[in-house]
């Protein structure tokens, strides 16, 4: 696998940012050719390092809990235990590596992700799993899948544009102190941007293709209100080295928290003295879940003397601490961020006028 040049790794992080409004400023301060830029970013989703997903609100789409599931399939039943995660209705990603699998699920209910659990001990395809369930109408899941902050790092830029991009969190209220249900037209219009990364079956159309601009005003809207956001996610299993820096490992970390434990302050730590950049970072109640990338061959000269060490620091909020760890490329995704699962049957003729 040939190395990432330093061109494509800064064309990366701002790609990363999903951030179109401010993405002239940053062009200009990597210093790349607006055609260079164009040619890097095709390249990057053609060679599936990154792709691009709508990722919804699940709070208007009637499934206010999300479920974080880190388990250990047992080595003679992982088909059994793909099918029997995959065929949940809530499901909409599904990693799976030699020994760890990972997992996130919207639910309606609060007993759902019980029931999900009970039947994957209870039919021994799983060793007692981690997972975490929140309510994703708070600030519970300040950081979802956002690797702008590890490329950011990586690439030796100056701050980040966008991260952390985190899922779900408090909605306009309604004249009741509630947020007022979505109209139809305004589900059809949810349902018409999960398929979107979807909806051409042509490879070289690019992944690029298909983020805000140009959407029709009821789509923009929904962007405007945070029903929906426009996201770009790296893919770590298909990521080349960079300057002989790789982020070839996925950490998963869980812990429960200590008391008077902050998650703010901990992230603050680790992003700005460990220069730790978690792309999942998961506040339950009880059990807090974090994953990371790192790299089976850390450069000598990254200075550990410089940089705040990272386990003291999770103790210190953390106790009953878990880690897993994989090699990237041993992951696939038999479920690859599909929040299109959530929507409108395909086809379903929009309202004649939107609200």
């Amino acid at each position: 696998m040939r190395a990432l040049t330093d061109s494509e790794a800064r064309v990366m992080a701002v790609l990363l940012a999903a951030h179109p409004d401010r993405e002239r400023d940053r062009l200009r301060q990597i210093g790349v050719p607006r055609s260079t830029y164009h040619a890097i970013r095709r390249r990057a989703y053609l060679e599936g390092w990154l792709r691009d997903r709508y990722i919804p609100h699940p709070v208007p789409l009637g499934r206010p809990y999300a479920t974080f599931l880190v388990a250990r399939p047992y080595a003679d039943r992982p088909e059994q235990f793909v099918a029997r995660v995959s065929e949940d209705p809530g499901n909409v990603l599904l990693w799976t590596g030699t020994q760890v699998a990972v997992a996130t699920f919207f639910h309606a209910t609060p007993s759902e992700p019980k029931r999900l659990l009970d039947r994957l001990v209870g039919e021994r395809l799983v060793a007692p799993p981690i997972s975490v369930t929140v309510r994703a109408d708070g600030p519970t899941v300040p950081v979802y899948f956002d690797f702008e902050g590890l490329w950011s790092h990586l690439a030796s830029l100056e701050g980040t544009l966008a991260y952390p991009h985190g899922l779900g969190g408090a909605l306009d209220e309604g004249p009741d102190g509630a947020p007022p249900p979505p109209t139809s037209h305004q589900l059809w219009a949810v349902g018409e941007l999960l398929r979107r990364p979807f909806a051409s079956p042509d490879p070289e159309r690019g992944g690029h293709l298909v983020g805000p601009l140009g959407l029709p005003f009821s789509q923009r809207k929904l962007l405007a209100k945070g029903w929906i956001t426009h996201r770009t996610i790296l893919d770590p299993s298909r990521l080349p080295p960079f300057q002989g820096r790789t982020a070839d490992q996925v950490v998963l970390l869980s812990g429960t928290p200590r008391r008077g434990a902050r998650p703010e302050e901990l992230f603050a730590l680790l992003t700005r003295e460990s220069r730790v950049f978690p792309f999942l970072y998961v506040v339950g109640d009880e059990r807090w879940l974090l994953g990371a990338l790192g790299s089976s061959s850390p450069r000598r000269d990254e200075g550990s003397a410089t940089r705040r060490p990272v386990l003291p620091t999770l103790r210190e909020h953390l106790e009953g601490i878990e880690i897993l760890q994989e090699a990237a490329p041993g992951f696939s995704a038999p479920v690859d961020h599909r929040y299109d699962r959530l929507a409108t049957p395909a086809g379903r003729p929009a309202p004649p006028k939107a609200s």
